[in-house]
């Protein structure tokens, strides 16, 4: 616990002050997942409470409590009367191949297409089986990947270790932190209750760790929009993610819908997004032009395989880098099974989703005290490194979840009541609370 939490407060420039974990026992893996979710969420409470002590000069105490925070890096929400839908596509997954294993990711439409584009049209996960059993696994994951798709071979860490990818990703830092140019600093809206009120944050992030960082936002008290594509879904996961959050739908291929996400980014004052690192540059929105609209503008980015190297423009999930990283195939020794083991939650998203929210706020204490505003990248296979490096797991089972572990409120969203899982952390005087509850995509305009 000790060596992660230090990591993340190092790369966020945060005092490197120790933090209580409460209760006891960890889920159960091969690497210290508990201890991943209590210290990158520890660490977004703590860049929370260093701006409420810059604007006050009072320090707010905190705490995680380890069993609310493995919770919730699974799913915060327990629904009343009614199923959230299945979050993988009925043939995702893990297959064997000639030579070892492969990981297809078939969630989006589009993606799914580009593997049967490949292996030929699929009925079901059987068939697809036989169709990838026929193939090496370098080959299978390269042809699906050049075709628009998303796959990752099953490499151990000392295989990645020497990959280009891996050799990148190794050479980067956690959090990398920048600066743009000074503008009139703009005054604190917001209060200790509500330490992120007044602030506009634009999210054109999707599953998972971006929407889970605007989350942590929205909970402090920022307004938060989501912008999606204009046929985006993804069902299995909206419920949890949109808590706090309106959501519109922007096509930034049209003339109309351009200028309106330019209005709305000149209002900006953190920007989240984790398309692929070329994506918006193609779309003529890179830095520079963000920065021109939006002076001042709080930028986070993420990816998933880090910003150099060959695959930085590669698209990519947390089970893939599961996949690619190592994990999966130390998660097999690990249980002596004879199949991929990934994690036993998303717990690369999660991380790295409380690690974007966290930059954003360390950003928004410099822009504060300076008015230069400035830009925080994260990856997916940077967090797997520091996962990977922490070591073994915990052997000490969580206590199993109780209706004392549920908060007292129904949440009534647009699919049924709910109820919301208690918050881990807790800020003395800054209770993490949303106004509104989960939201549908595109149920709302996309302006401020």
């Amino acid at each position: 616990m000790t060596d992660l939490l230090t990591s993340m407060q190092a790369a966020l420039g945060l005092p490197t002050t120790p933090i209580p974990f409460t209760d006891e026992g960890a889920l159960p893996s091969a690497f210290a997942v508990t201890e991943l979710a209590c210290a990158s969420i520890a660490t977004a409470g703590q860049a929370t409470a260093e701006l409420i002590h810059q604007q006050t000069g009072r320090r707010p105490t905190l705490e995680v409590d380890r069993r609310l925070a493995s919770f919730w890096f699974s799913t915060s929400l327990r629904p009343i009367g009614w199923s959230v839908p299945p979050m993988w596509d009925p043939v995702a997954g893990d297959y064997p191949t000639a030579d070892g294993w492969i990981r297809l990711h078939t969630n989006a439409p589009h993606h799914r297409l580009a593997a049967e584009k490949v292996l030929g049209a699929c009925i079901d996960r059987a068939d697809m089986a036989t169709k990838v059993a026929r193939w090496n696994k370098a080959e299978l994951e390269h042809a699906v990947v050049q075709a628009g798709g998303c796959a990752a071979e099953m490499r151990a860490w000392q295989a990645w270790q020497i990959h280009p990818q891996g050799m990148a990703v190794n050479a980067e830092p956690l959090v990398h932190l920048d600066v743009t140019a000074a503008q009139q600093p703009k005054p604190w809206l917001g209060s200790v209750a509500q330490p992120l009120a007044g602030l506009k944050v634009l999210d054109l992030t999707r599953v998972l760790a971006g929407p889970i960082a605007s989350r942590f936002l929205a909970g402090l008290g920022a307004d938060v929009l989501r912008i999606d594509p204009p046929s985006w879904n993804e069902p299995g996961v909206v419920p949890e993610v949109t808590l706090g959050k309106r959501c519109a739908r922007l096509d930034l291929h049209r003339p109309d819908d351009r200028a309106a996400f330019e209005t709305l980014l000149k209002d900006t004052d953190i920007l989240l997004h984790g398309y692929r690192a070329d994506a918006l540059e193609q779309l003529s929105y890179g830095a520079e032009q963000r920065q021109r609209i939006a002076p001042g503008l709080i930028d986070v980015s993420l990816n998933a395989y880090g910003w150099s190297g060959p695959w930085q423009n590669r698209r990519g999930f947390d089970s893939l880098v599961q996949m690619s990283s190592g994990i999966a195939e130390a998660g097999m020794g690990w249980k002596q099974t004879d199949k991929p083991t990934p994690l036993p939650v998303q717990a690369l998203d999660h991380s790295t989703g409380y690690l974007m929210a966290a930059s954003a706020i360390v950003l928004l204490s410099r822009r504060l005290a300076s008015g230069q505003g400035g830009s925080a990248r994260l990856s997916l296979a940077r967090t797997a490194k520091l996962l990977i490096e922490r070591g073994a797991g915990a052997g000490i089972a969580l206590r199993a979840e109780d209706e004392n572990d549920q908060g007292l409120l129904v949440e009534q969203t647009p699919w049924g009541p709910a109820h919301r899982l208690q918050v881990p952390l807790k800020i003395t005087g800054t209770p993490l609370q949303w106004t509104s509850p989960a939201a549908e995509l595109g149920a709302h305009r996309a302006r401020w």
